[in-house]
C-alpha cells in the first residue's frame, strides 16, 4: 500500500503507463489542467466519474483501482469535514518580469536533488525586490520536479515577533497531512519528524521571509530529492552549503517592461523616456514600480509624465510611493526597526553622505560625538555597516565600499530629520565636510613640491602613507570632497576652499580628464576675492585661467583670465605672479591656435621668471616656447629650446616633481618636433625615451602624446602593423585625457591613412 496521497499517486500511475499529461489528457476527456491541479494538490478530491475516466485511460487493474479509489475518498472527506489547506502557494502575479538568469540558475540547481543533502537556496536582499514574488514564480516553474508537492509557509520574519520554530514545524507537518494528534510537542522531536517524512517524499519547502538562521536550520530536511527554498532579507550566511541568490533591482529594460504590463492602456500613450524616468524614480525597485504604476492605473486622468513629475519631488517621493496597504517607506522601515540602537544611528546618518558610495572612515566619522575618531572608531562603524548589508538597507560597492539604493537613502534622510535635532545633524554635517577636505588637502600635498608625506603629527583614518595611496583616496572619495567643497564655500568657509584648491594643483596636473577641475577653481577664485591677500586672488586667477583652457578647452576665456591676473600683479608689482600669468595666457593661446601671442607671452614670462630665480617656472615656460616655435614651423629653434630645457634641469634647483614633468614634457614635444619635421628615425628614438617618463608620471593624455608620435614615425618608416598599434593607443588615450583637439584629430587621420 502507498503512502503517497492522491495527487502523487496519480503522477505515479500516468509516469508508469508511459503516459505525458497531454496523453493521458486525451485518452480520459479530462483537461490536462485539471490533470496538474490534481497532481500538484490543487484538487485532491475528484468526482467519481472523472476518477473512473482516468482509471479506465491508466488502464488500472482492480487493486491499483481501487486504491486510487481510496485516497481520492480520504481527500474529499477532509474538504467535506472543512479541513483546511495548509502550505499552499500564494497567487502568483501575472504580469512577473525579468529574473530569468536566477530562474534559471535555480532550475540547474533543482536537478542536482537527490538522497544526498537536500539542496537549499537562499533568495535574498533588500526590501521591496520581489523575493516572494519570485520565489512563487519559481516554485510554479519547478512543481513538476517534486511528485509529492509543494508546501509554503510564510515565517513572518520582518514582524516584531518572527513565527516561532515550533509553530513553523507544526505548520510543515500539517502539510506533509500528520495528524495533529501525532504531532510531537518538543521542538526538537518535531524537526526529527520532518526529517523522517521528507527522505521519502520529493517536495519543494518555500520558507518565506525568514528573520533569522535559528529560525530556518531546524527547518531543513536532511538526505532527500526534495528541494528548499528560503526568502530573507538577510543572506543568512550562518548556513553552510547553501546556494545564495541575491536579488538587485531591476534592470532598466525589465523595469519599464514590468511597468507598462500594470498600466496597460495608459502606458500605451507613454513616450518611452516617461516610462524610463518613472522606473528611475522608483529606483527600479519592484515594489515602487507596483505602487507607481497601480497609482497611474486607478487614476484615468493622470499621465506616465504627470506621474514622473510628482515622483521627482524627492521630499514627497516615498510619499507618493504609497498605494492602499502597499508602501515603500513602511517596508524599509520593517527592516529599520530590526537594528541595533547604534546602527540605526549610523544609518540616519550616513544620509549626509554626498557622493554615490563611502568607506568605513567617513561612517566613523558620522558617528563620532565630537572628539577626533580613532581606528577603533573605524571598526566599530565596519560592525555596523556589516549590519546594514545584512539587513538589505545598505549595499557593497566593491570590496571595502558601500552605497544606498537612492530610495533608501531617501528613507534615511526622513529617519534623520525625525529623530534627531537640527543642532545635532549640522554638528554631524560640519564634522564630515572638516574631515573630507582636511583628509584632501594632506593627501594632494603628496603631489606638492613643498610637502610630500603627510606630517608626523597627522593621524588619519586613512593611509596615505605613499603618493599612490594619496591618489587612491582622492579619486574614489572625489565625489564627497568636491561637494564637501562646494558646501564649504556656500558657508562662506573661503581660507578652507583655497587651501583645498591649493593642495590640488599638482594632483590636478595628472587627472585633467576628470571633468570638474574648472569648477574647483572657479570656486577658490571666488574665495580667494574675499580673503585680504590680493596675492592669492591673482594665484587663484591663474589656476581658473589654467583649468578652463587646460580641462575645458575654452581657451579665450582662459586668456582673459589670465590677462586680468597679469595686470592685477603688475598692480603690486609682484613679478612672480606676472611671470605665471604670462605662462597661463600664452598657454591658452598656443592651445587655441595663436602661436604669434603666445610666443610674445611665453618670451616675457620667462625673463621675469629668471628675475625672480623661478626656477621651476623658467624650465616648464620654456617647454611652451618650443612648442609655439614648433607651431610656426621654426624646428630647429623649437629642439634648441628643449635641449636648452633639458640642460637647465640638470643645472637649475628644480624640484623632482616639477623636473619629472619638465623633463617628460620636453622629450615629448622634442619628438613630435622632429615628426613634424619628417626627421623619423630621430623622432621615433626620441618617442621611445618620453613613453617611459610619461608612464611614470601617469596622465593619459602625455602618454597618448608619445604614442602618437610613435605611431607616426612607424608608418613614415613602414612598420605598419606598430604603427596601428601606437596610433589605436593614441586615440583612446588622447580621448580618455581629453587632450587638445588638434592632437585627437591628428591620431584618428593618421590612424585612417593606414586603412587607405
Amino acid at each position: 500500500m502507498t503512502s503517497l496521497s492522491f495527487g502523487p499517486r496519480l503522477r505515479e500511475l500516468r509516469r508508469a503507463a508511459g503516459l505525458t499529461m497531454e496523453e493521458l489528457a486525451e485518452a480520459s476527456g479530462v483537461s490536462g489542467r485539471a490533470i496538474s491541479d490534481m497532481e500538484r494538490g490543487r484538487s485532491r478530491a475528484p468526482q467519481a466519474r472523472t476518477l473512473a475516466a482516468l482509471a479506465d485511460a491508466l488502464s488500472l487493474g482492480a487493486a491499483d483501482r481501487a486504491a486510487l479509489v481510496e485516497l481520492a475518498r480520504s481527500g474529499r472527506s477532509e474538504s467535506k469535514a472543512g479541513r483546511p489547506r495548509v502550505g499552499e502557494l500564494p497567487r502568483e502575479v501575472s504580469d512577473f518580469v525579468g529574473r530569468e538568469p536566477e530562474l534559471e540558475l535555480l532550475r540547474r540547481h533543482a536537478a542536482t536533488a537527490s538522497d544526498r543533502p537536500t539542496p537549499v537556496v537562499v533568495v535574498h536582499g533588500q526590501a521591496g525586490l520581489g523575493k516572494t514574488a519570485f520565489a512563487v514564480r519559481a516554485a510554479g516553474r519547478l512543481g513538476d520536479r517534486f511528485p509529492d508537492g509543494t508546501i509554503f509557509v510564510d515565517l513572518r520574519g520582518t514582524d516584531a515577533t518572527p513565527m516561532a520554530v515550533g509553530e513553523a514545524l507544526r505548520r510543515l507537518l500539517r502539510a506533509l497531512t500528520v495528524d495533529p494528534r501525532d504531532i510531537a510537542d518538543d521542538e526538537v522531536e518535531r524537526a526529527s519528524q520532518l526529517r523522517a517524512i521528507l527522505r521519502t517524499r520529493c517536495c519543494l519547502l518555500v520558507l518565506d521571509n525568514a528573520a533569522h538562521e535559528a529560525q530556518v536550520r531546524p527547518l531543513l530536511p536532511g538526505a532527500g530529492a526534495g528541494m528548499v527554498l528560503v526568502t530573507s532579507r538577510r543572506a543568512l550566511g550562518g548556513l553552510e552549503g547553501v546556494l545564495r541568490i541575491g536579488l538587485t533591482p531591476l534592470a532598466t529594460a525589465e523595469a519599464a517592461d514590468l511597468l507598462r504590463a500594470i498600466v496597460r492602456d495608459a502606458s500605451d500613450r507613454a513616450a518611452d523616456e516617461e516610462v524610463a524616468s518613472v522606473a528611475r524614480l522608483c529606483g527600479n525597485l519592484p515594489l515602487a514600480l507596483r505602487i507607481a504604476g497601480t497609482r497611474l492605473a486607478s487614476r484615468p486622468g493622470w499621465t506616465m509624465g504627470h506621474l514622473a513629475e510628482r515622483l521627482s519631488d524627492t521630499d514627497r517621493r516615498l510619499a507618493n510611493l504609497a498605494a492602499g496597504d502597499l508602501g515603500v517607506g513602511p517596508a524599509f522601515m520593517l527592516s529599520y526597526a530590526h537594528l541595533s540602537v547604534s546602527a540605526k544611528a549610523t544609518f540616519r546618518r550616513l544620509a549626509h553622505v554626498p557622493g554615490v558610495d563611502f568607506a568605513a572612515p567617513l561612517a566613523a566619522v558620522l558617528i563620532g560625538t565630537g572628539a577626533a575618531p580613532t581606528r577603533a572608531d573605524v571598526f566599530a562603524a565596519e560592525d555596523h555597516l556589516d549590519e546594514l548589508v545584512e539587513l538589505g538597507l545598505l549595499q557593497s560597492a566593491g570590496e571595502v565600499r558601500y552605497r544606498f539604493h537612492d530610495l533608501i537613502r531617501l528613507f534615511a534622510g526622513e529617519r534623520l530629520r525625525a529623530e534627531e535635532p537640527p543642532e545635532g545633524r549640522a554638528a554631524t554635517h560640519r564634522r564630515m565636510v572638516d574631515w573630507l577636505l582636511e583628509t584632501a588637502i594632506v593627501a594632494g600635498r603628496w603631489f606638492e613640491p613643498g610637502f610630500g608625506a603627510p606630517p608626523e603629527d597627522w593621524h588619519g583614518l586613512v593611509a596615505l602613507d605613499t603618493a599612490e595611496q594619496a591618489q587612491v583616496w582622492l579619486q574614489v572619495e572625489r565625489d564627497n570632497w568636491l561637494e564637501a567643497l562646494r558646501r564649504a564655500a556656500t558657508a562662506g568657509a573661503h581660507q578652507r576652499v583655497v587651501d583645498v584648491a591649493e593642495a590640488m594643483v599638482w594632483y590636478s596636473d595628472r587627472t585633467i580628464d576628470w571633468g570638474h577641475w574648472s569648477e574647483v577653481y572657479d570656486l577658490s577664485r571666488t574665495a580667494a576675492a574675499r580673503l585680504p591677500d590680493r596675492r592669492r586672488q591673482i594665484t587663484h586667477l591663474n589656476y581658473a585661467a589654467w583649468a578652463t583652457s587646460t580641462c575645458e578647452k575654452r581657451h579665450e576665456e582662459s586668456a582673459a583670465l589670465a590677462m586680468d591676473a597679469y595686470r592685477l600683479a603688475g598692480e603690486l608689482g609682484d613679478l612672480a605672479e606676472q611671470s605665471n600669468a604670462l605662462w597661463y595666457a600664452g598657454e591658452a593661446w598656443s592651445f587655441a591656435g595663436n602661436p604669434v601671442d603666445a610666443l610674445w607671452a611665453y618670451c616675457r614670462a620667462q625673463e621675469l621668471a629668471d628675475a625672480v630665480d623661478s626656477h621651476d617656472r623658467y624650465v616648464q615656460i620654456g617647454i611652451g616656447l618650443g612648442r609655439a616655435l614648433n607651431e610656426l614651423g621654426r624646428f630647429d629653434e623649437a629642439l634648441n629650446e628643449f635641449r636648452e630645457v633639458l640642460r637647465e634641469i640638470d643645472s637649475r634647483p628644480v624640484g623632482p616633481a616639477p623636473a619629472l614633468v619638465a623633463r617628460m614634457s620636453a622629450r615629448i614635444h622634442m619628438a613630435r618636433t622632429l615628426a613634424d619635421a619628417r626627421r623619423w628615425e630621430a623622432a621615433l628614438d626620441e618617442a621611445s625615451r618620453a613613453l617611459p617618463l610619461a608612464v611614470e608620471f601617469g596622465g593619459l593624455s602625455p602618454i597618448g602624446q608619445a604614442h602618437l608620435t610613435l605611431g607616426r614615425a612607424h608608418a613614415a618608416l613602414g612598420a605598419t602593423d606598430e604603427a596601428r598599434d601606437h596610433l589605436t593607443r593614441a586615440v583612446t588615450l588622447l580621448e580618455e585625457g581629453k587632450a587638445i583637439r588638434a592632437a585627437i584629430a591628428l591620431a584618428r587621420t593618421e590612424l585612417a591613412a593606414l586603412d587607405r
